[in-house]
């Protein structure tokens, strides 16, 4: 972890300065002191008085208000020289000094310290700046740090992402595949650069779009290509970000989005996620009055309220329209509803030529291919599979994709990571008359898709695979396609039993009969 030299000097220049004053006032001695301090060897003061009576005492030292002396006399003892002790002093002999004058012997006094108080009053002064300073250092430094101390006092501003002008870099040429969304939104910003186009028929500008669909169908990206085709003021924020712990900062944050938007109009506001924030009000802890229901209703007065949001259009994105409330979702809010679903082949096709562009392809692939061979993909998913297809060309250090690193990637992606190939034994025996028991069914079977590849190489959890193309999408699937693939999907149970006998049938056909399930309820 990286200190910076701000975060040392915060730290020890308490520590230094409480550390000067302790050794000013505590431990760095005046002379005096130092002179009190040499002599170690105690005397009584009995016996201090019978020295001063047989005149043997030379000078006396007072210290701490006469509490303290350090005598000096001549000790018999040691053959009459000169010895220093300390004594205590009692505090009612007020009659030693006069004793002493009388016996002319040269004293002094040494008046107590009075750095004490000078201390106490720098230190009174000092510390307090000192700690006023390292916090407003702290919250300073904070402030700039996301959750940091200098945000405390922040929660209920709106954390939306603001630009003038969003440059994106993405663009309605960059999205494909959702040709009916794009034209819906595209109105959207027509809206925005001419309005009296449309405000001259007596049409209004809509005030919210709502993007619905599944995940990966390109709904963040339609909102980057709105924020970089409109060139208005553009604000972007995730739901969640809305809600706190704390009851009515989302509902804070709420008003302060408006606020600054108002202040901007035109200008466009996407909520990415609106669902954390939009859910049915009423099955929430505490009924009506938990937090993520409140800055419910402080988005719904902002959208469409008393006041009203004119000039400002509010783009929300969700995959879970079902769980929304209804009054959200009324027109006057979110006066249209987009639905960004799966492509079709040729939306496939598009999305492959638009992620393609930065791919060096070998002459031989071919896109239709790849979009035929993926039904059901989402624009995520093309995405992901090409760039799969890029890490394997490096990984094989070729200098252009090719057809087999295309296979390997959709394999990669529908079916999982590839493992070890199975050695010889009677379990791979096993298993590959099973998948070739899918394989001659689906083939046999006139309604059947047609089998497109069939491998023992283990990937994710299965053992080996049959996979089967279908020759076109299919939104509705009839009674023949289902008792086709039901009867496809036990054809690799029947040729176990069919080979190795009905003793000898393993746990292999479990996935299959979770998928006859399905489909028989389908049915």
């Amino acid at each position: 972890m990286k200190i910076s030299w701000r975060t040392i000097l915060l730290w020890t220049l308490p520590v230094l300065v409480i550390g000067f004053f302790l050794w000013q006032g505590a431990f760095a001695p005046s002379p005096a002191e130092m002179t009190k301090n040499t002599a170690s060897t105690r005397l009584s003061y009995g016996r201090f008085l019978d020295y001063l009576n047989a005149g043997r005492v030379t000078s006396v030292d007072l210290y701490d208000g006469g509490r303290t002396a350090i005598v000096e006399a001549v000790d018999p003892e040691l053959d009459n020289h000169v010895q220093r002790w300390r004594v205590d002093l009692p505090s009612n002999a007020p009659e030693l000094v006069a004793r002493l004058r009388d016996s002319k012997i040269s004293f002094d006094t040494h008046p107590l310290r009075n750095d004490g108080a000078v201390w106490g009053i720098l230190g009174n002064l000092v510390f307090p700046l000192l700690l006023v300073a390292g916090l407003f250092f702290l919250f300073r430094r904070g402030g700039n740090v996301p959750g940091g101390p200098g945000q405390a006092m922040n929660f209920g501003k709106s954390k939306a992402r603001f630009q003038m002008e969003a440059k994106t870099g993405v663009l309605f040429d960059d999205v494909a595949g959702v040709e009916e969304a794009k034209e819906e939104l595209q109105e959207v910003v027509t809206f925005l650069k001419k309005p009296e186009r449309f405000t001259a028929v007596g049409a209004k500008i809509p005030k919210g779009v709502l993007l619905v669909g599944p995940p990966g169908t390109g709904k963040t990206l339609l909102a980057k290509a709105i924020a970089g085709e409109a060139g208005v003021p553009f604000f972007s924020i995730s739901g969640s970000e809305f809600v706190e712990m704390f009851v009515g900062v989302g509902a804070s944050r709420v008003r302060d989005l408006f606020k600054k938007a108002k202040e901007n109009a035109p200008c466009i506001i996407f909520i990415d996620e609106i669902d954390a924030v939009g859910r049915q009000r009423g099955s929430g802890i505490g009924g009506g009055n938990d937090e993520r229901e409140q800055t419910l209703n402080q988005l719904l007065t902002e959208m469409d309220g008393f006041e009203g949001n004119t000039g400002i259009i509010i783009i929300a994105a969700t995959n879970r329209p079902d769980v929304l409330d209804s009054a959200l979702l009324r027109p006057g809010r979110f006066d249209r509803q987009v639905s960004v679903d799966t492509p079709d082949i040729k939306g496939r096709l598009e999305i492959l030529d638009v992620h393609a562009r930065n791919k060096k392809l070998a002459p031989e692939v071919s896109l239709d291919a790849i979009a035929r061979r993926t039904p059901g993909f989402s624009g995520a998913d093309l995405a992901n599979l090409l760039n799969e297809a890029a890490i394997l060309t490096a990984r094989r250090r070729k200098e252009a994709i090719t057809m087999l690193e295309i296979d390997d990637a959709v394999d990669r992606v529908v079916a999982g990571m590839e493992g070890t190939p199975l050695v010889d034994s009677k379990s791979k025996r096993l298993i590959a008359y099973h998948e070739i028991g899918h394989a001659i069914v689906g083939t046999v079977i006139q309604a059947h898709d047609p089998v497109q590849k069939v491998t023992l190489v283990p990937r994710g959890q299965a053992r080996g695979l049959t996979w089967f193309m279908p020759s076109e999408d299919q939104g509705l699937i009839s009674r023949s396609q289902i008792l086709a693939r039901i009867t496809g999907a036990l054809g690799g149970r029947a040729a176990e039993e069919v080979v190795f006998g009905d003793a000898e049938v393993t746990t292999g056909a479990g996935n299959d009969l979770q998928q006859v399930s399905g489909m028989a309820r389908q049915w």
